[in-house]
This record gives C-alpha cells, sequence and structure tokens, in this order.
C-alpha cells in the first residue's frame, strides 16, 4: 500500500511539472574555471579577476565551484512568468554545476550566483550536497552583503563582496558581522530561515522539479545520498592535511551536480 501511495505521489508530480521539465533556459556555461557569464555586463575587470582567483581556489581546494551569472532579465532567455528561484533551480540543473559525487563520496556542493539587473532579482542557488542547513546563512550574505551594495547601484562591489562570503561560508570561516550588529558564523539562524520557509511555501513548483530530480537519479542507480542531502566531507577534514585536496586543481566545475531548490533570494 505505501508503495502504490508514492507511485501515485510521484506521478501526479512528475504530470503536474510536465510543463515546466520542457523549459529550457537558453543560456550556455561559461568555460570550464571561467567561473563568471557576464551578460548583463555588471562586473569590472578589477572585480572579475578578484572572484576568478576566489573561485579557482576554493575548487581546487574543497571541490566547490561559485560561478557567477548576470543577465539584463529572465524574460530574454526564456524565463517569461518565472520567479527567480525557479529559473534559478532549472538553470544549475541545466548546467549541473558541481561534482555529484568525488571520490565515490556524494558532494553536490556547486554554489550558483544569479543577477537578473532588470527584474531587480538576485538568486544563491545551493547545490543539494548543502541540504537546507546554510539557507539561512546565504540569506545574510544576500541580504546584508549583496543587496546593501546593489541598492547603491554598485552591482560589481556587490557582486565580489557575496562571492567572498559565499567563499567562506564553503570553507567553514565565520563571517563578518553586519555593521552595528553581532557577527554571523557558519551556524547562524533567525529571520533568514523563516525568509527561506517563506520562499518554500511560495515556490511549490521546485519542490515538484526536486522529486523529479530524485526519482530520475534513483530509476539510473545513483546512490549515496537521502532526502536531506549530506554534509560537506571537506569541512571536518579527512583528504588533506587542511581539510581539502592534495590533488590540486583536477575539479570541474560542471560535472554532474545538481539542485533541489535550496539557497536565498534578494530583490532592490
Amino acid at each position: 500500500m505505501k508503495h502504490r501511495a508514492l507511485g501515485l505521489i510521484l506521478l501526479l508530480a512528475v504530470t503536474a511539472a510536465a510543463p515546466l521539465a520542457a523549459v529550457r533556459i537558453q543560456l550556455e556555461p561559461p568555460g570550464e574555471r571561467a567561473f563568471i557569464l557576464d551578460r548583463a555586463g555588471l562586473l569590472d575587470a578589477a572585480d572579475a579577476s578578484s572572484v576568478r582567483v576566489l573561485c579557482d581556489k576554493l575548487l581546487s581546494e574543497k571541490a566547490t565551484p561559485i560561478v557567477v551569472v548576470t543577465i539584463e532579465s529572465m524574460a530574454r532567455y526564456g524565463g517569461e512568468d518565472l520567479r527567480i528561484e525557479t529559473f534559478a533551480t532549472l538553470l544549475f540543473n541545466q548546467w549541473a554545476i558541481g561534482q555529484e559525487k568525488v571520490r565515490n563520496e556524494y558532494w553536490n556542493t556547486g554554489i550558483m550566483l544569479l543577477i537578473s539587473r532588470d527584474d531587480r532579482a538576485a538568486r544563491i542557488e545551493l547545490g543539494a550536497g548543502w541540504g537546507r542547513e546554510q539557507d539561512a546563512l546565504a540569506q545574510r550574505i544576500m541580504d546584508e552583503r549583496i543587496i546593501p551594495e546593489f541598492k547603491q547601484g554598485r552591482y560589481s562591489a556587490g557582486i565580489l563582496a557575496g562571492v567572498e562570503s559565499l567563499d567562506r561560508m564553503a570553507r567553514r570561516l565565520e563571517l563578518p558581522g553586519q555593521p552595528g550588529g553581532p557577527a554571523s558564523g557558519a551556524a547562524s539562524s533567525g529571520g533568514g530561515f523563516l525568509e527561506g520557509l517563506l520562499g518554500l511555501a511560495l515556490c511549490p513548483l521546485i519542490f515538484v522539479v526536486a522529486i523529479i530530480g530524485t526519482v530520475l537519479r534513483f530509476i539510473r542507480g545513483a546512490t549515496g545520498f537521502g532526502w536531506g542531502g549530506r554534509r560537506y566531507g571537506g569541512w571536518g577534514g579527512g583528504f588533506s592535511s587542511g581539510g581539502g585536496f592534495s590533488s590540486g586543481g583536477g575539479f570541474r566545475s560542471f560535472g554532474g551536480g545538481f539542485s533541489r531548490g535550496g539557497g536565498a533570494s534578494g530583490r532592490w
């Protein structure tokens, strides 16, 4: 009986999401280890260089890519009537950001920072390996590091500040506190968590897409992960003395990773 009920739920989910699954975002990923697709021209040369250095080092040491995407609008790339959350999840999975497994361990810790200039919306999309543990911290990064700069028209500075903070998040390092407020660490919680729950409630399509992605991977025989995701193995050490990897730059930005809709959004 339980198997029949699960089968019915999955069938209904697949049927409801069929139109969404057919949507293809009309964007090709940047080159391997390029890390940036700046269609809206928001990054200046110096900040773009700093972003690439940070991203390259993080990918080599933690097998975690950060990919920055700026666009003029979602509608221009096939995202008419889509929320930024749905657009970001679709694009993340279309590009397969990150690596599902590293040395036979479930990994999937890719990160995408998406900015849609004319929609005045931004999104941090997290790979499924993060579970939902870092949604609150991602929201703090969005609210405290990125959006305040965007409100002042300083897009390049906001993107760099966001990437710097995401790099620290991936390394489990303390984040600087908001001016006049307490420091925010990797285990932060509070208003951002509640906003994340509200975002989930308002975006059921992301949940449907997550179910379909999970079912398809089970069908293909993928193993090693559960509904809540797995902790990032490199944080506690193990592969090298620094908690990273001794093999250097052998990891790829696009290698089969996927998202289940975790992350944080912001508007200005």
